[in-house]
Protein backbone atom coordinates (compact mmCIF):
# COMPACT_ATOMS: atom_id res chain seq x y z
CA UNK A 1 0.00 0.00 0.00
CA UNK A 2 3.09 2.25 0.86
CA UNK A 3 4.44 1.73 -2.67
CA UNK A 4 1.26 2.26 -4.46
CA UNK A 5 0.81 5.81 -1.88
CA UNK A 6 4.39 6.76 -3.12
CA UNK A 7 3.44 5.85 -7.17
CA UNK A 8 0.18 8.21 -6.73
CA UNK A 9 2.04 10.93 -5.62
CA UNK A 10 4.78 10.59 -8.23
CA UNK A 11 1.97 10.26 -11.18
CA UNK A 12 -0.12 13.49 -12.09
CA UNK A 13 -3.48 12.59 -11.47
CA UNK A 14 -4.10 14.45 -14.95
CA UNK A 15 -2.83 12.83 -17.68
CA UNK A 16 -0.78 14.51 -20.64
CA UNK A 17 -3.39 14.99 -22.80
CA UNK A 18 -5.71 16.43 -19.94
CA UNK A 19 -7.93 13.56 -18.81
CA UNK A 20 -8.62 12.78 -15.19
CA UNK A 21 -6.71 9.37 -13.67
CA UNK A 22 -10.23 7.30 -12.71
CA UNK A 23 -10.63 6.76 -9.24
CA UNK A 24 -9.37 2.65 -9.53
CA UNK A 25 -6.40 3.79 -11.46
CA UNK A 26 -3.43 1.80 -10.69
CA UNK A 27 -0.78 4.23 -9.86
CA UNK A 28 1.96 1.72 -9.02
CA UNK A 29 1.46 -0.67 -11.82
CA UNK A 30 1.33 2.71 -14.46
CA UNK A 31 4.63 4.14 -13.08
CA UNK A 32 6.09 0.09 -13.19
CA UNK A 33 5.03 0.42 -17.16
CA UNK A 34 5.91 4.03 -17.86
CA UNK A 35 9.26 3.75 -16.61
CA UNK A 36 9.98 1.17 -18.87
CA UNK A 37 8.25 2.85 -21.86
CA UNK A 38 10.14 5.80 -21.25
CA UNK A 39 13.39 4.32 -22.17
CA UNK A 40 11.71 3.32 -25.29
CA UNK A 41 10.41 6.62 -26.14
CA UNK A 42 13.83 8.10 -25.55
CA UNK A 43 14.97 6.02 -27.87
CA UNK A 44 12.07 6.01 -30.19
CA UNK A 45 12.50 10.10 -30.24
CA UNK A 46 16.18 10.17 -30.80
CA UNK A 47 15.29 7.83 -34.15
CA UNK A 48 12.88 9.86 -35.24
CA UNK A 49 14.75 13.26 -34.88
CA UNK A 50 17.29 11.89 -37.15
CA UNK A 51 14.39 10.88 -39.95
CA UNK A 52 12.43 14.30 -40.14
CA UNK A 53 15.40 16.28 -40.37
CA UNK A 54 14.71 19.23 -42.31
CA UNK A 55 11.12 20.78 -43.28
CA UNK A 56 9.87 18.34 -45.91
CA UNK A 57 6.79 16.35 -45.74
CA UNK A 58 6.64 12.77 -44.33
CA UNK A 59 6.10 9.89 -47.19
CA UNK A 60 5.34 6.63 -46.84
CA UNK A 61 8.13 4.07 -47.03
CA UNK A 62 9.36 0.85 -45.69
CA UNK A 63 11.35 2.35 -42.89
CA UNK A 64 8.54 5.19 -42.04
CA UNK A 65 6.14 1.85 -41.79
CA UNK A 66 8.55 0.21 -39.51
CA UNK A 67 8.97 2.79 -37.64
CA UNK A 68 5.57 4.00 -37.03
CA UNK A 69 4.76 0.20 -36.06
CA UNK A 70 7.28 1.10 -32.81
CA UNK A 71 5.63 4.52 -32.13
CA UNK A 72 5.67 7.86 -32.87
CA UNK A 73 6.60 10.44 -30.07
CA UNK A 74 3.59 13.10 -29.14
CA UNK A 75 6.10 15.90 -30.84
CA UNK A 76 6.06 14.61 -34.10
CA UNK A 77 2.79 12.70 -34.02
CA UNK A 78 0.45 15.58 -36.03
CA UNK A 79 3.55 15.90 -38.51
CA UNK A 80 3.66 12.09 -39.50
CA UNK A 81 -0.20 11.27 -39.59
CA UNK A 82 -0.74 14.59 -41.99
CA UNK A 83 2.02 13.20 -43.77
CA UNK A 84 1.19 9.61 -44.18
CA UNK A 85 -2.08 10.41 -44.51
CA UNK A 86 -2.95 12.80 -47.54
CA UNK A 87 -4.02 15.20 -45.27
CA UNK A 88 -0.97 17.91 -45.53
CA UNK A 89 -1.05 17.45 -49.30
CA UNK A 90 -5.48 18.55 -49.10
CA UNK A 91 -4.41 21.39 -46.74
CA UNK A 92 -1.60 22.93 -49.59
CA UNK A 93 -3.42 22.11 -52.46
CA UNK A 94 -6.71 23.90 -50.35
CA UNK A 95 -5.58 27.00 -48.82
CA UNK A 96 -7.97 29.25 -46.90
CA UNK A 97 -10.78 26.06 -47.61
CA UNK A 98 -11.14 25.56 -43.78
CA UNK A 99 -11.80 29.30 -42.82
CA UNK A 100 -14.31 29.35 -46.13
CA UNK A 101 -16.27 26.38 -44.57
CA UNK A 102 -16.77 28.18 -41.06
CA UNK A 103 -18.23 30.53 -42.57
CA UNK A 104 -20.52 28.76 -45.28
CA UNK A 105 -24.25 28.25 -45.39
CA UNK A 106 -25.93 27.96 -41.80
CA UNK A 107 -27.51 24.66 -41.39
CA UNK A 108 -30.08 24.19 -38.52
CA UNK A 109 -30.12 20.09 -37.83
CA UNK A 110 -26.41 20.04 -38.47
CA UNK A 111 -25.72 22.49 -35.94
CA UNK A 112 -28.40 21.61 -33.14
CA UNK A 113 -27.18 17.92 -33.68
CA UNK A 114 -23.48 18.95 -33.15
CA UNK A 115 -24.37 20.99 -30.31
CA UNK A 116 -26.02 18.19 -28.67
CA UNK A 117 -22.87 16.34 -28.32
CA UNK A 118 -20.79 19.08 -26.75
CA UNK A 119 -20.81 18.37 -23.36
CA UNK A 120 -21.10 14.62 -23.55
CA UNK A 121 -17.49 14.49 -25.40
CA UNK A 122 -15.00 14.28 -22.67
CA UNK A 123 -16.22 15.26 -19.49
CA UNK A 124 -13.23 13.56 -18.18
CA UNK A 125 -11.10 15.96 -19.81
CA UNK A 126 -10.17 19.33 -18.27
CA UNK A 127 -9.53 21.25 -21.93
CA UNK A 128 -12.89 20.15 -22.94
CA UNK A 129 -14.81 21.87 -19.71
CA UNK A 130 -16.48 25.27 -20.38
CA UNK A 131 -14.72 26.30 -17.45
CA UNK A 132 -11.08 25.65 -19.27
CA UNK A 133 -9.24 29.03 -21.14
CA UNK A 134 -9.27 28.24 -24.07
CA UNK A 135 -12.13 25.50 -24.13
CA UNK A 136 -11.59 22.94 -26.39
CA UNK A 137 -15.41 22.47 -27.00
CA UNK A 138 -15.72 25.77 -29.40
CA UNK A 139 -12.21 24.01 -31.43
CA UNK A 140 -14.52 21.13 -31.36
CA UNK A 141 -17.84 22.52 -32.60
CA UNK A 142 -16.00 24.23 -35.48
CA UNK A 143 -13.97 21.03 -36.60
CA UNK A 144 -17.18 18.84 -36.82
CA UNK A 145 -19.20 21.70 -38.36
CA UNK A 146 -16.92 22.63 -41.27
CA UNK A 147 -16.89 18.82 -41.61
CA UNK A 148 -20.64 18.63 -41.92
CA UNK A 149 -20.47 21.12 -44.53
CA UNK A 150 -17.44 19.82 -46.69
CA UNK A 151 -18.78 16.24 -46.23
CA UNK A 152 -22.61 16.70 -47.09
CA UNK A 153 -23.36 12.76 -47.28
CA UNK A 154 -21.96 12.41 -43.82
CA UNK A 155 -22.54 15.50 -42.32
CA UNK A 156 -22.63 14.43 -38.31
CA UNK A 157 -22.61 11.63 -37.07
CA UNK A 158 -22.27 10.26 -33.02
CA UNK A 159 -18.69 9.47 -33.02
CA UNK A 160 -17.12 11.48 -34.41
CA UNK A 161 -16.75 13.83 -31.61
CA UNK A 162 -14.50 11.39 -29.99
CA UNK A 163 -12.51 11.22 -32.98
CA UNK A 164 -12.41 14.47 -33.60
CA UNK A 165 -11.43 15.77 -30.05
CA UNK A 166 -8.48 13.31 -30.07
CA UNK A 167 -6.91 14.67 -33.53
CA UNK A 168 -7.65 18.23 -31.81
CA UNK A 169 -5.94 17.06 -28.61
CA UNK A 170 -2.67 15.65 -30.48
CA UNK A 171 -2.29 18.52 -33.59
CA UNK A 172 -3.25 21.24 -31.12
CA UNK A 173 -4.70 23.04 -34.39
CA UNK A 174 -8.52 22.66 -35.54
CA UNK A 175 -7.47 22.80 -39.68
CA UNK A 176 -5.12 19.80 -39.03
CA UNK A 177 -7.93 18.52 -37.62
CA UNK A 178 -10.19 18.85 -39.83
CA UNK A 179 -7.87 17.82 -42.42
CA UNK A 180 -7.63 14.34 -40.43
CA UNK A 181 -10.77 13.78 -40.17
CA UNK A 182 -11.55 13.84 -43.96
CA UNK A 183 -8.89 11.95 -44.28
CA UNK A 184 -9.99 8.93 -41.91
CA UNK A 185 -13.61 9.55 -42.76
CA UNK A 186 -13.72 10.13 -46.67
CA UNK A 187 -10.34 7.86 -47.14
CA UNK A 188 -9.30 5.37 -45.02
CA UNK A 189 -13.07 4.79 -43.47
CA UNK A 190 -15.18 5.01 -46.27
CA UNK A 191 -19.06 5.09 -45.72
CA UNK A 192 -18.26 4.19 -41.66
CA UNK A 193 -19.86 7.29 -40.40
CA UNK A 194 -22.65 7.60 -43.95
CA UNK A 195 -26.05 7.37 -42.64
CA UNK A 196 -26.28 3.72 -43.77
CA UNK A 197 -23.11 2.86 -42.06
CA UNK A 198 -22.24 0.04 -44.99
CA UNK A 199 -18.13 0.02 -43.79
CA UNK A 200 -19.04 -0.23 -40.45
CA UNK A 201 -21.66 -3.07 -40.69
CA UNK A 202 -19.50 -4.84 -43.26
CA UNK A 203 -16.00 -4.67 -41.24
CA UNK A 204 -17.86 -6.09 -38.12
CA UNK A 205 -19.71 -8.75 -40.45
CA UNK A 206 -15.67 -9.33 -41.80
CA UNK A 207 -14.53 -9.14 -38.03
CA UNK A 208 -16.90 -11.95 -37.05
CA UNK A 209 -15.35 -14.05 -40.00
CA UNK A 210 -11.97 -13.32 -39.22
CA UNK A 211 -13.02 -14.99 -35.47
CA UNK A 212 -14.69 -18.06 -37.15
CA UNK A 213 -11.53 -18.92 -39.01
CA UNK A 214 -8.58 -18.03 -36.26
CA UNK A 215 -10.83 -18.28 -32.52
CA UNK A 216 -14.13 -20.61 -33.71
CA UNK A 217 -14.62 -21.44 -30.10
CA UNK A 218 -15.50 -18.05 -29.48
CA UNK A 219 -17.85 -17.71 -32.67
CA UNK A 220 -19.74 -20.71 -31.41
CA UNK A 221 -19.84 -18.90 -27.57
CA UNK A 222 -21.37 -16.06 -29.83
CA UNK A 223 -23.94 -17.98 -32.44
CA UNK A 224 -24.98 -20.00 -29.16
CA UNK A 225 -26.18 -17.10 -27.32
CA UNK A 226 -27.49 -15.25 -30.94
CA UNK A 227 -25.30 -12.39 -30.38
CA UNK A 228 -24.45 -10.42 -32.79
CA UNK A 229 -21.24 -9.06 -33.39
CA UNK A 230 -22.14 -5.84 -33.51
CA UNK A 231 -23.77 -5.53 -29.68
CA UNK A 232 -20.05 -6.19 -28.45
CA UNK A 233 -17.74 -4.28 -31.08
CA UNK A 234 -19.93 -1.16 -32.51
CA UNK A 235 -18.06 1.28 -30.41
CA UNK A 236 -14.91 -0.44 -31.07
CA UNK A 237 -14.91 0.35 -34.61
CA UNK A 238 -17.33 3.94 -34.85
CA UNK A 239 -14.74 4.97 -31.87
CA UNK A 240 -11.64 4.05 -33.33
CA UNK A 241 -11.29 2.38 -29.68
CA UNK A 242 -11.47 6.08 -27.90
CA UNK A 243 -13.00 6.01 -24.40
CA UNK A 244 -12.58 2.48 -24.88
CA UNK A 245 -8.85 1.63 -24.71
CA UNK A 246 -6.19 3.67 -22.90
CA UNK A 247 -5.48 7.07 -24.56
CA UNK A 248 -1.84 6.12 -25.16
CA UNK A 249 -2.65 2.33 -26.31
CA UNK A 250 -5.37 4.30 -28.49
CA UNK A 251 -2.71 6.75 -30.00
CA UNK A 252 -0.42 4.35 -30.96
CA UNK A 253 -3.20 2.26 -33.09
CA UNK A 254 -4.18 5.54 -34.48
CA UNK A 255 0.01 5.42 -35.76
CA UNK A 256 -0.44 2.46 -38.00
CA UNK A 257 -4.16 3.61 -39.05
CA UNK A 258 -3.43 6.53 -40.85
CA UNK A 259 -0.66 4.77 -42.35
CA UNK A 260 -1.70 1.27 -43.20
CA UNK A 261 -5.00 1.61 -42.76
CA UNK A 262 -8.43 -0.21 -41.18
CA UNK A 263 -6.57 -3.61 -41.54
CA UNK A 264 -4.76 -2.33 -37.76
CA UNK A 265 -8.83 -2.40 -36.59
CA UNK A 266 -9.23 -6.46 -37.39
CA UNK A 267 -5.67 -6.57 -35.41
CA UNK A 268 -6.66 -4.98 -32.21
CA UNK A 269 -9.80 -6.23 -32.18
CA UNK A 270 -8.31 -10.25 -32.91
CA UNK A 271 -5.42 -9.47 -29.97
CA UNK A 272 -7.83 -8.47 -27.26
CA UNK A 273 -10.17 -11.72 -28.30
CA UNK A 274 -7.56 -13.89 -28.73
CA UNK A 275 -5.45 -12.99 -25.39
CA UNK A 276 -8.73 -13.26 -23.40
CA UNK A 277 -10.75 -16.28 -25.13
CA UNK A 278 -10.19 -18.53 -21.92
CA UNK A 279 -12.28 -15.31 -20.04
CA UNK A 280 -14.91 -14.84 -23.14
CA UNK A 281 -15.75 -18.51 -23.02
CA UNK A 282 -16.56 -18.60 -19.09
CA UNK A 283 -19.67 -16.96 -20.55
CA UNK A 284 -22.92 -18.27 -19.44
CA UNK A 285 -25.34 -15.54 -20.82
CA UNK A 286 -25.39 -12.85 -23.56
CA UNK A 287 -25.05 -10.02 -20.69
CA UNK A 288 -22.46 -11.87 -19.22
CA UNK A 289 -21.08 -11.82 -23.27
CA UNK A 290 -21.64 -8.63 -22.97
CA UNK A 291 -19.49 -7.77 -19.95
CA UNK A 292 -16.49 -9.78 -20.66
CA UNK A 293 -15.81 -7.76 -23.84
CA UNK A 294 -16.09 -4.70 -21.69
CA UNK A 295 -13.72 -6.21 -19.45
CA UNK A 296 -11.06 -7.34 -22.21
CA UNK A 297 -10.34 -3.61 -22.58
CA UNK A 298 -9.13 -2.97 -19.32
CA UNK A 299 -6.69 -3.69 -17.67
CA UNK A 300 -2.26 -4.10 -18.01
CA UNK A 301 -2.89 -5.66 -21.14
CA UNK A 302 -4.14 -2.91 -23.15
CA UNK A 303 -2.09 -0.27 -20.67
CA UNK A 304 1.52 -1.37 -21.74
CA UNK A 305 0.98 -0.35 -25.37
CA UNK A 306 4.09 -0.98 -26.63
CA UNK A 307 3.96 -4.52 -26.18
CA UNK A 308 0.54 -4.49 -27.05
CA UNK A 309 1.05 -3.35 -29.91
CA UNK A 310 3.51 -5.98 -30.67
CA UNK A 311 1.25 -8.60 -30.31
CA UNK A 312 -1.05 -6.95 -32.52
CA UNK A 313 1.25 -6.62 -35.49
CA UNK A 314 1.59 -10.10 -35.46
CA UNK A 315 -2.16 -10.88 -35.98
CA UNK A 316 -2.72 -11.29 -39.95
CA UNK A 317 -5.98 -9.76 -40.22
CA UNK A 318 -6.49 -11.30 -43.99
CA UNK A 319 -9.64 -8.53 -44.66
CA UNK A 320 -9.71 -8.56 -48.16
CA UNK A 321 -10.03 -12.44 -48.70
CA UNK A 322 -12.60 -12.76 -45.95
CA UNK A 323 -14.81 -9.43 -47.56
CA UNK A 324 -14.57 -11.04 -50.81
CA UNK A 325 -16.04 -14.41 -49.49
CA UNK A 326 -19.01 -12.27 -47.60
CA UNK A 327 -19.72 -10.33 -50.96
CA UNK A 328 -19.95 -13.26 -53.48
Amino acid sequence: MESAGRARDRVPRIDPYGFERPEDFDYAAYEEFFSTYLVILTRRAIKWSKLLKGSGRVQRSGTVKRYIRKGVPLEHRARVWMGVSGAQAQMDQNPGYYQRLLQGERRDRLEEAIRTDMNRTFPDNIRFRKSADPCLQKTLYNVLLAYGRHNQGVGYCQGMNFVAGYLILVTKSEEEAFWLLDALVGRILPDYYSPAMLGLKTDQEVLGELVRTKLPAVAALMDGHGVLWTLVVSRWFICLFVDILPVETVLRIWDCLFNEGSKIIFRVALTLIKQHQAFILEASSVADICERFKEITRGSFVTECHTFMQHASTVIAARVSVLSAILH
